[in-house]
């Protein structure tokens, strides 16, 4: 879960800081505060030096999962912009940014979402950044909030342009079924022709019953599924326990909700990640 500091902390960092601007930007820079990884992504490449871009997500962290410290919660008070998403995938971001100062930009406005199901019926799908013609649209979102919709269209065309690689590289493959760690890969799965089977729900800390994780790796075996995956950020324990019962191989495939430190230190991005997800959904899948 998210938390939010004790309110007597934040009141004392508010009053340190009143009338000051964010001690790193630069001379003429907008602030930009975002609250996870694409986000920040996208913010960094469409406003490029017009901008110093904050990711609240810190390297290495599952954005499910931070707390708001006290410096957090006041640069998002300070912020020229906030991108976030909604829909409760974020909780305490967006209590901290009801009293925002700045524009406030949740980029899953006006998209249609996907839903959960069972437990999660009334659950929110925000992983759009996973499907390229969502994302697109969402950087599209960003360059209007930065003001910037020239260099917006060029990182869309970039981003649009995973599309016929990753609708050419799924076209042909033995299996459809790909098993997943926690449900982030839906509408990557929707947009390709896949059927996702997850592990955990669309919050990765849901806790699986002993009877779903029996059922899966029947399911695993049934369909002669190769490749069980999980993901950096959160224990791979549950995956690689079912992979080990049915005799499939663990394997990482990144939700791209955030990057390791050696990941930075690569020179890693969202365009490597998904390019990098696609050859391994080829091998998992026996795609030709």
């Amino acid at each position: 879960m998210l938390r939010i500091v004790p309110a007597f902390a934040f009141l004392a960092v508010l009053f340190c800081c009143a009338g000051c601007g964010a001690a790193t930007a630069g001379k003429g820079q907008r602030t930009v505060v975002a609250a996870f990884y694409p986000l920040a992504f996208a913010a960094e490449q469409v406003g490029g030096a017009k901008v110093h871009v904050d990711n609240l997500t810190p390297p290495g962290a599952e954005p499910h999962d931070i707390e708001l410290s006290p410096g957090d919660v006041a640069k998002l008070q300070r912020a020229d912009v906030v991108l976030y998403l909604g829909r409760g995938f974020q909780p305490a971001v967006e209590q901290a940014i009801a009293e925002a100062k700045g524009k406030r930009e949740d980029v899953l406005k006006g998209i249609g979402l996907r839903h959960g199901v069972g437990d999660e019926a009334g659950k929110s799908d925000p992983h759009v950044w996973l499907d390229p013609i969502l994302f697109a649209g969402v950087v599209q979102r960003i360059g209007k909030a930065l003001g910037d919709k020239a260099a917006a269209g060029r990182l869309a065309r970039r981003v649009r342009a995973l599309d016929p690689m990753y609708r050419a590289g799924l076209a042909r493959c033995a299996r459809r079924d790909f098993v997943t760690s926690h449900a982030a890969f839906g509408y990557l799965a929707a947009r390709y022709g896949l059927d996702q089977v997850p592990i955990t729900g669309i919050d990765p800390e849901s806790e699986p019953s002993a009877k779903h994780l029996r059922a899966l790796v029947e399911l695993v075996r049934r369909k002669h599924v190769k490749v069980v995956f999980f993901e950096r950020l959160v224990s791979p324990k549950l995956a690689k326990t079912v992979a080990r019962e049915a005799g499939a191989e663990a394997e990482v495939l990144d939700p791209i909700e955030g990057l390791t430190s050696s990941e930075q230190k690569a020179g890693f991005d969202y365009f490597t990640l998904m390019r990098q997800n696609l050859r391994r959904l080829r091998s998992a899948l026996g795609c030709r």
